[in-house]
């Protein structure tokens, strides 16, 4: 049976397609060597678990060490009663070790201890039997809270200066976070703020995503086991839209294979990707899900709304911001600005704030069709007029995210216009003060319309000026003569939306005939 793209745990070398994992953090077999303490930190399921394993399993097959990776995960249940959370941990230890380790290399019988010092007597007395050095990779890391979490960082901290006789030779944190962003309920903060209960950490290193050779290669085991090809073309795609994050390579692969063109006889084409990202997004698979789950927290507010509506980042704290990228949820460009991680993430934030305003929409009957099932724009713009003079107000109401809420409840409408005959896709950035949407329908005659939102804030000018030249530069990049200009006057003391509400004709700088929307 063929190996498949795997979408759920660590990776095992006979039943899914991988890359070299432990040559993805090349600096940890060196950090190992020179005995350090040290971190490894990355977004979920981005292979930290996968690439530990082996080295692990490399370090001890070497003849050099003894290294297994095992997890805290379990102690999570008691982050208050550290003396619990250390039997449940070492409990599960003894079976991981049992089954990742040969019965030479597995520790005496754990010690008995006091509350809060059981790990650490554990370990030394496992270092001080073992017949070679002990690394240890210790999983889940932040899982771990408060007094527990503490706890444990302690007895890692202080049996470091009897390394590596008494105590391992090298320990591996492996969490989403470095140390600092670790969760603690004290001193007025969720966060340690500081890496002083583990201040003897070298380094803090971090898991890259695939490179576009790295998906080519990837891809490319799925050919040489089953026949079936992808195009270079869509080899490219799936790197453009996931810049290779690594979930998000197998999950659109896995959806392409299994779903999209289950035939192996089918070559993958760039419109396989594009179905398959379709159906990751409205899906919204485990990992997605995660992601959107952090949407609601106040620091991740505080980077993705300014990202959404275009504005700055010039309040958010630095720890925030740092949040994010650790997260996987934002990079920083080639130029230095904050972006949001990937195109595959950057239509799932929108659509996950809009979902609760999409569930509430009302019954809206598709008067935008014409007969033969094409979209009309015309009719389109009559029905979206006549939506939001009536629905409008209460709907804004209903987004989590006020400073983006009419541009989410537009896109919750037109989601419900293409409803799987076609796509909306978005652009938005920081500091440019609009989003761009491109709406594609399907049908015997195929519709593309371009559309530029902005948004009239209190204090400010009119930005209808900015809005045409910007949309002039949006239509001319989509190869369109004309499109839509919807601008949301969000001051204080308007009229009512039903009252405000209006399209006309306008001409943008370059002299293209465009309809202007005030809403």
């Amino acid at each position: 049976m063929p190996r498949r793209f795997n979408v759920a745990g660590p990776c095992k070398p006979d039943i899914h397609y991988m890359l070299p994992a432990a040559a993805r953090v090349p600096l940890a077999r060196p950090l190992v060597a020179d005995q350090n303490y040290f971190v490894i930190h990355a977004p979920r399921q981005s292979g930290k678990t996968t690439a530990m394993t082996n080295l692990a399993q490399e370090l001890t097959a070497s003849g050099d060490y003894v290294a297994v990776l095992v997890s805290v995960e379990v102690g999570a249940a008691f982050n208050d009663d550290p003396g619990a959370a250390e039997l449940a941990i070492l409990d599960e230890w003894q079976r991981a070790i049992s089954a990742r380790l040969a019965p030479d290399l597995q520790p005496p019988p754990w010690p008995a201890a006091r509350p809060g010092a059981r790990i650490g007597r554990a370990l030394q007395m496992w270092a001080e039997a073992a017949p070679r050095p002990l690394v240890l990779f210790i999983d889940e890391i932040d899982a771990l809270q408060n007094a527990t979490l503490i706890s444990v960082l302690r007895q890692l901290r202080t049996g470091y200066f009897d390394r590596p006789r008494s105590f391992p030779w090298s320990v591996v944190l492996i969490g989403l976070r470095d140390v600092r962003d670790y969760k603690v309920a004290s001193g007025g903060s969720d966060r340690l703020n500081t890496a002083s209960p583990f201040n003897i950490k070298t380094e803090s290193l971090t898991l890259g995503d695939f490179s576009a050779g790295d998906v080519a290669a990837l891809y490319g085991q799925h050919t040489a086991e089953t026949g079936q090809r992808f195009t270079p073309e869509a080899v490219a795609l799936a790197y453009a839209l996931t810049l290779g994050q690594p979930w998000l390579v197998n999950a659109l692969a896995r959806r392409a294979v299994m779903e999209v063109a289950a035939d192996p006889a089918l070559v993958i084409t760039p419109e396989h990707i594009q179905t398959a990202k379709e159906l990751l997004i409205q899906r919204q698979d485990t990992h997605l899900d995660s992601l959107a789950e952090r949407l609601r927290e106040p620091r991740v507010r505080r980077v993705i709304e300014p990202i959404l509506t275009g504005g700055s980042l010039s309040d958010v704290p630095q720890d925030d911001i740092r949040f994010l990228v650790d997260l996987g949820l934002c990079r920083f460009d080639g130029a230095g600005g904050l972006v949001i991680a990937n195109p595959i993430y950057r239509e799932v934030l929108p659509r996950v704030l809009a979902y609760t305003t999409t569930a509430s929409l009302p019954h809206i009957s598709p008067t935008w069709l014409k007969p033969t099932g094409s979209l009309d724009i015309d009719k389109l713009l009559t029905a979206f007029l006549a939506f939001w003079r009536q629905h409008g107000q209460p709907l804004l109401g209903s987004v989590h995210y006020h400073e983006v809420a009419a541009q989410l409840v537009l896109m919750a409408f037109l989601h419900r216009v293409v409803n799987g005959n076609g796509t909306l896709d978005r652009e938005y950035a920081i500091g440019t003060r609009r989003i761009d949407l491109c709406l594609r329908y399907g049908g015997p005659q195929p519709v593309t319309l371009g559309i530029e939102l902005k948004v009239w804030r209190d204090g400010e000018d009119d930005p209808l000026p900015e809005g045409l030249a910007q949309l002039d530069a949006y239509l001319d990049g989509l190869g369109l003569p004309s499109g839509w200009l919807v601008i949301f006057d969000r001051r204080s003391g308007q009229p009512p939306i039903a009252k405000r509400t209006a399209a006309e004709p306008a001409a943008t700088p370059a002299g293209r005939t465009i309809t202007l929307i005030r809403a």
